[in-house]
């Protein structure tokens, strides 16, 4: 039997020890200077406590990284601070990191996250919607980037505490709850200026489902350059989100050597275009470009590796939630983070068009 290990005189076991102890309430009012009552009112949010002893206490939590219990909490009758999020499709690029981010942000200002997922069919009256909260007037965050996400999004009851992701609205809406946003309809429009200064007549665009128009604000972006320019507009094409839909909505388009360019409504559908091109012989970049949307993880991998629109969807959740929490305590919450502007990446899948030299 080996023998234990001994501790050498010079190292700081009980110092270590104590630094791997959990920090209790009692650690912070004593650090702080005030009872533990007092630090469970700044906890769960209460307004009566002074200002300079919560701002003491909080700095005190931070100091020591104290991290209230939730299950302690509610068994001593204490408020649980939590939210509902209301998504559809959890699979989709970027409400997935959208959700990211809002969990990220609410786990740091001590919020529970209870996520419901819409279904597509549903009616999603008002009485249905509000019947998907944990709990009775609970604040309310909505990832509603497609038709059902906007349906619960505009069924919501008017007093639920409550942020949207949306697409860019069209038009300000007079009197509406707080929204988040990207702007992928500027975001679109430089990407297809892009391909005009490559020397392309025009850009074909294939679209992803939309909440807002018939082909969602990335599509407005794409016509407006084109329309600017005096370009010809192609008929834009139902991609759908997946690469098979992407590859099953493009063979016919890349088998007309008129189409030099298409801007994809997600890098998925870029995936699928792709594979396509191949199959018709189309050489991408030398005589198709080809630019997505998104920046997913594998597109900078992919051969060859995919021009896209880089979005910050983790930093637009951690914003929404930023905006919720704001709302629901204006004097204490901090301010919103600001989320990264869209911007282009250029890698090997756009080139120059056919004919014209680099």
């Amino acid at each position: 039997m080996s023998k234990p290990a001994r501790v050498r005189p010079d190292e700081p076991a009980e110092q270590d020890a104590d630094r791997q102890r959990s920090v209790s309430i009692f650690d912070v009012a004593r650090a702080a200077g005030v009872s533990h009552q007092t630090v469970s009112r700044v906890v769960n949010g209460s307004p009566k406590v002074k200002k300079a002893t919560r701002d003491r206490v909080l700095e005190v939590i931070e100091e020591l990284g104290y991290k209230p219990n939730r299950l302690a909490r509610a068994l001593a009758g204490g408020v649980v601070r939590s939210v509902t999020v209301l998504t559809s499709d959890t699979t989709l690029y970027g409400a997935s990191l959208a959700l990211r981010g809002i969990e990220e942000a609410a786990r740091a200002a001590d919020f529970a996250v209870a996520i419901s997922v819409l279904d597509e069919n549903s009616p999603l009256t008002p009485d249905d919607v509000a019947s998907r909260l944990a709990r009775p007037g609970e604040p309310v965050l909505v990832i509603a980037f497609n038709s059902s996400g906007e349906r619960a999004w505009r069924a919501l009851p008017a007093e639920y505490p409550a942020v949207a992701v949306v697409e860019r609205p069209q038009e300000e809406r007079a009197g509406s709850r707080p929204e988040a946003w990207l702007d992928d309809r500027a975001a679109a429009a430089q990407a297809t200026r892009y391909l005009l200064s490559l020397g392309h007549r025009t850009v074909n665009y294939m679209a992803i489902p939309s909440s807002t128009t018939r082909v969602g604000q990335r599509a407005e972006g794409w016509r407006e350059a084109l329309t600017d320019a005096g370009r010809p507009v192609p008929e834009p094409l139902e991609g759908g989100w997946s690469p098979r839909s992407g590859y099953l909505a493009a063979r016919a388009l890349v088998a007309d050597p008129q189409v030099t360019a298409v801007l994809c409504g997600n890098d998925e559908l870029a995936l699928g275009v792709l594979r396509a091109a191949r199959e018709a012989g189309r050489d991408v970049p030398g005589d198709l470009s080809v630019v997505g949307f998104d920046d997913a993880l594998y597109a900078g991998y992919m051969h060859p590796a995919l021009t896209t629109v880089r979005l910050d969807f983790e930093g637009l959740g951690r914003g929404a939630f930023g905006m919720l929490h704001r709302l629901l305590d204006p004097e204490n919450a901090p301010l919103p983070p600001l989320w990264a502007e869209p911007e282009l990446i250029v890698r090997e899948s756009t080139g120059p068009a056919p004919g014209r030299p680099n």
